[in-house]
């Protein structure tokens, strides 16, 4: 078979013995069923939830690099005391990569495939992380005219995560909330958001870069979690906008904790009576990142009235409905290069991406920090 025939994607497997294996293998470039395309992908971003498939549950610390340029492979240990939580993927070689955007290079026989030839698209549903992805042309997003592969590579995880949670606001009775991590560039395009819809939102950052750059971005309510003020700032933040609601990105330590703490400090604030079980307002977080692996910790300060859940972007679009998950997709279209643009760090090829230079950057989730891959870059 020709190199014309195959392409490069990356794969990630954990083995019995407890060792991770991240490496390039070469794949035929499938042929399109009648309802089916191909692209080319030219831009898939390293989101957060990529590592956790990437990686599992390995210690990085003891990465090991060998392969050549070309082919790469990276090995990690993975502790002996966490092999049982990767019980469901031992001993399974796993294509990686969210989302990403390319071109269509080949199409089947239906018409809606045949209409997105030669367009670029963005994709969402594992995989990416290859030169070439066969994909449902019902399940793609065509990309508005003179919108690049790089600008809509990121159109899929972070755009319809921030809009689904002021949908998730709105269906459950809130009127404003609270996200955490909130210079992320997905924080960045909930400011966006917010502040065209006239949504309060409070957001909560740890270093003084992060509160600056937000407050640039217009936002009003910024609170520091690194300050000894913290506490007391965003319990004024929530008695202001009456946030009830918040989107914790970093899910272990007590920072979930904390926020129901200041909610409850909030609603008592504006109390009209004493109640001993607490303040009846109901408080929500949901926590749909792990930026914190450490265990999440809860000190019972805030009655009994509130809930701890996991959010999760597929089944929260199922939840809603194809027609309300379209109205978002539709916005997001239109605001790719505005209210959803994504900025990157770095570009790299597949290749690159598996060096321990590379690693270290992406690796850490720091904001402002966000690698982009081109699988077919040369």
């Amino acid at each position: 078979m020709t190199s014309q025939e195959t392409g490069l994607q990356m794969r990630t497997l954990i083995k019995a013995e407890g060792t991770l294996e991240i490496s390039l293998i070469e794949r035929p470039i499938p042929e399109p069923g009648p309802d089916e395309i191909v692209i080319r992908v030219e831009a898939s971003p390293i989101n957060p939830s990529d590592l956790g498939l990437l990686f599992g549950v390995a210690d990085m610390t003891t990465a090991e690099f060998s392969g050549t340029p070309d082919s790469p492979v990276v090995t990690a240990k993975v502790p002996e005391k966490l092999m049982r939580a990767m019980a469901g993927r031992v001993d399974q070689s796993l294509p990686v990569g969210n989302e990403g955007a390319g071109t269509v290079i080949s199409a089947g026989a239906s018409g809606a495939a045949q209409a997105l030839m030669g367009k670029t698209v963005a994709a969402f549903g594992g995989s990416m992380y290859s030169q070439y992805r066969k994909v449902k042309a019902a399940e793609v997003l065509p990309l508005t005219e003179g919108t690049t592969a790089r600008e809509g590579a990121s159109c899929f995880v972070n755009p319809l995560t921030s809009l689904c949670m002021t949908e998730a606001m709105r269906r459950e009775g809130h009127t404003a909330l609270v996200h955490t991590a909130a210079a992320s560039n997905l924080g960045q395009m909930l400011n966006k958001i917010c502040i065209a819809d006239g949504i309060p939102l409070v957001n909560i950052v740890r270093k003084q870069e992060q509160e600056d750059l937000l407050r640039d971005l217009g936002a009003k309510y910024v609170c520091n979690s690194s300050k000894d003020s913290f506490m007391s700032d965003l319990t004024e933040a929530l008695v202001e906008t009456g946030a009830t609601i918040a989107f914790d990105a970093t899910g272990g330590g007590d920072l979930a904790s904390r926020i129901l703490t200041c909610m409850e400090a909030a609603a008592n604030k504006t109390a009209t009576e004493y109640s001993r079980y607490g303040s009846t307002k109901f408080k929500q977080v949901y926590i749909y990142g792990g930026l914190d692996r450490n265990p999440t910790t809860l000190t019972r300060a805030f009655g009994f009235s509130w809930s701890l859940s996991g959010f999760l972007l597929p089944p929260y679009l199922e939840k809603i409905g194809p027609e309300a998950a379209g109205k978002l997709r539709a916005r997001v279209a239109a605001e790719i290069k505005t209210t959803f643009a994504s900025h990157y760090t770095k570009e790299v090829s597949l290749a690159e991406a598996l060096t321990p230079e590379a690693m270290m950057v992406y690796g850490k989730q720091a904001t402002g920090e966000k690698y982009l891959i081109n699988p077919n870059k040369d």
